[in-house]
């Protein structure tokens, strides 16, 4: 399958900016299950600084607005063509190393509820494959997929307790719980050609495990599944921080309003 991808991330600022730096991870990578034939970033109200690989291999670009700017804007246009591989990405690669994943963040730091569910778990089935299976229908069917209850910044046991939430928690609690159990995991930032709609409003987000004999395997929580080839990854860490799409600082430009508008369809392929 071709996925055509039209990512504009828009920012409006109340006054001139006098300085601003943002780090943007939203250069997809061929891997497992997917091969970026064409992929195009373009800066209005800002130039890029530089571009390199960060700890987890992502690839970043640090891009400076242009002083006096009063829009910045963040135009990407891509070709991903994808293959289902049932949600297996393979082996750990990259700076970091695995056991790094196995540790707790700020976001995915478990309370009672996340003790509680894991603890229900450990001795359901020996096999990780299908623990992972059954913990994320198990955070599914805890959590109910909600927008407006959480935020970016919103710590799993939070979200868990609360029972509301998105993709950011249901990935983040599956982490949070799956470190519990021993097992490696870490957060995916990508892309999602949705069934009923062309036009979105944000990108998704996702887990993946690192399972023995399979290397790194994912789960998208909120959907049930394990990612297929309606999915393209762009980004991933031990948490959302590490995987943003967009993160940055501004002085001097007041107040700031974003707009998000994101695009994925199936390209036919041409004869």
């Amino acid at each position: 399958m071709q996925l055509a991808i039209n990512h504009i991330t828009h920012y409006r600022f109340d006054r001139p900016v006098v300085h601003g730096l943002q780090q943007l991870r939203l250069k997809p990578r061929s891997g497992p299950g997917q091969s970026v034939i064409d992929w195009t970033i373009t800066l209005d109200g800002a130039q890029v600084e530089v571009e390199y690989e960060d700890e987890n291999r992502n690839r970043t670009t640090l891009a400076s607005a242009i002083p006096g700017a009063a829009e910045v804007t963040i135009t990407c246009t891509g070709l991903v063509e994808t293959a289902d591989c049932s949600g297996i990405v393979g082996p750990h690669s990259g700076f970091m190393p695995l056991w790094l994943f196995g540790n707790q963040t700020e976001l995915t730091a478990p309370g009672p509820k996340m003790h509680a569910l894991a603890t229900s778990l450990r001795a359901a089935v020996p096999d990780h494959l299908d623990l992972l299976h059954l913990l994320s229908s198990k955070v599914l069917q805890a959590v109910r997929y909600e927008i407006g209850r959480t935020t970016a910044s919103t710590p799993a046991e939070q979200a868990l307790a609360t029972g509301h939430g998105v993709c950011q928690d249901h990935a983040h609690i599956f982490i949070g719980c799956a470190r519990l159990l021993g097992i490696p995991a870490r957060y995916v930032s990508g892309y999602l050609m949705m069934n009923d709609r062309v036009d979105q409003e944000a990108g998704h987000g996702w887990a993946e495990a690192h399972v023995d004999g399979l290397g790194w395997v994912g789960f998208d929580v909120s959907n049930g599944i394990c990612p297929d080839q309606r999915y393209v990854r762009v980004a991933s860490g031990r948490d959302y921080r590490d995987a943003a799409p967009v993160t940055g600082i501004s002085y001097g430009a007041g107040e700031s309003a974003l707009k998000v508008s994101i695009a994925v369809e199936q390209q036919l392929c041409q004869q």
